[in-house]
């Protein structure tokens, strides 16, 4: 038996241990809490008491220690199911922030922070988007000043996943606003906090039960020890951890367009036309086909990025491409498989019409895709 095989026996089993809890605890809420528009707070605590946060990161901090397949599989079983809005919280908490708390903060930080998120007792958010600064990280204007040993953040964030139920949110704020990309640095802090305030829960056309929300930040004191990394190095902090961001994104895509063809092959083999299956129609039989054929090669380019950042190697550019490639796959794939649908793909009822709402931001966030262009572009021409 090689090194390989008791790692996939091992992962086969825990994807098996995933889907268990989707379909215990998950899929007989689910439609009702995409409806309420938020998922409850007691779901993540039975996330964190199945093993299922933070779980790549390592014992000591609460995590598992688990390779980061592990981590992957969670987010590949809940976007096939069409969940996209845990996958999506659920990829914000454990795949982006908690990282950026692992190789960034101090023992302290991470003492104080990674267990409890493990255990889902408190929820992590970054916030770097602000109203008319959108993809430009250089043009935020929320700041942190100066204050005794510490600082004062003053500002507003919008379109925060995970606004309504975090309890630590990352905040990239202003510490120097004439010193450009250099002049950003990035904070931790504490929902708690006096001048903390959650705007509303943002009403969206897809992911509903994901919270999406604005923040804002009157004169919150923030003590010495809330600075994660170095002062003035939040812009370069947020390049580091942006290929992990990027590479989820894409196990999400992926795995969501493997999904909704599921799906649609199903419906097509059982949907009769004319009196026969549609499955049997060749229009029906080669738009599989091209669907099929889609998926396994961004897939493939997929493995091949996973494996890089498994090695340190996933630059910025590998990043951009995977995530422009795989989202505007997704795109077209459940387009593609909403349309064999015919009219009751349009129907909230059936659920290939929620692959395709909730694809759609896919293109958006993590960085837009004409910034994943530019990104790329300027690999190859320069600026």
């Amino acid at each position: 038996m090689t090194a390989a095989q008791p790692i996939e026996a091992e992962l086969t089993a825990w994807r098996d241990t995933v889907r268990r809890f989707l379909a215990d605890e998950v899929a007989p809420h689910y439609e009702k809490w995409e409806k309420a528009g938020i998922l409850p707070r007691e779901l993540y605590l039975k996330l964190g008491a199945a093993g299922l946060l933070c779980v790549d990161a390592p014992d000591e901090y609460g995590g598992s220690g688990a390779p980061l397949e592990f981590a992957f599989a969670i987010h590949e079983e809940s976007a096939r199911l069409g969940y996209m809005s845990l996958c999506s919280n659920m990829m914000m908490h454990s795949d982006i922030v908690a990282p950026y708390i692992l190789h960034l903060g101090s023992e302290a930080q991470r003492r104080k922070y990674l267990p409890r998120m493990a255990s889902g007792e408190c929820f992590g958010a970054l916030a770097m988007t602000e109203p008319g600064a959108g993809s430009d990280l250089q043009a935020i204007r929320t700041t942190a000043t100066p204050d005794g040993d510490g600082w004062r953040l003053n500002g507003s964030k919008i379109f925060i996943t995970n606004g309504q139920h975090c309890g630590v949110v990352i905040v990239a704020a202003k510490t120097d606003p004439k010193a450009g990309a250099r002049g950003t640095s990035l904070f931790l802090v504490d929902a708690d906090l006096p001048g903390f305030k959650r705007g509303r829960n943002l009403d969206k056309i897809g992911m509903h039960a994901a919270d999406t929300s604005e923040l804002f930040f009157d004169n919150v004191p923030l003590a010495p020890d809330s600075l994660l990394g170095r002062t003035g190095g939040g812009f370069g902090h947020l390049i580091d951890e942006l290929p992990r961001e990027r590479l989820m994104l894409a196990v999400a895509a992926v795995a969501h367009a493997e999904g909704a063809l599921e799906r649609t092959v199903e419906y097509v083999t059982t949907r009769k036309a004319f009196g026969a299956p549609v499955a049997s129609f060749q229009n029906t039989r080669f738009e599989l086909a091209k669907i099929k054929t889609d998926i396994e090669i961004h897939r493939a380019y997929y493995e091949k990025c996973r494996a890089l950042y498994a090695q340190g190697k996933l630059g910025v550019t590998e990043a951009a491409i995977i995530k422009l490639a795989t989202s505007e796959m997704e795109g077209r794939v459940v387009d593609a498989c909403l349309q064999l649908f015919g009219g009751y793909g349009y129907m909230s009822e059936y659920p290939i019409s929620r692959y395709w709402t909730d694809a759609r931001i896919q293109r958006i966030y993590g960085g837009s895709n004409e910034i994943m262009k530019e990104v790329i572009a300027r690999s190859l021409v320069g600026r």
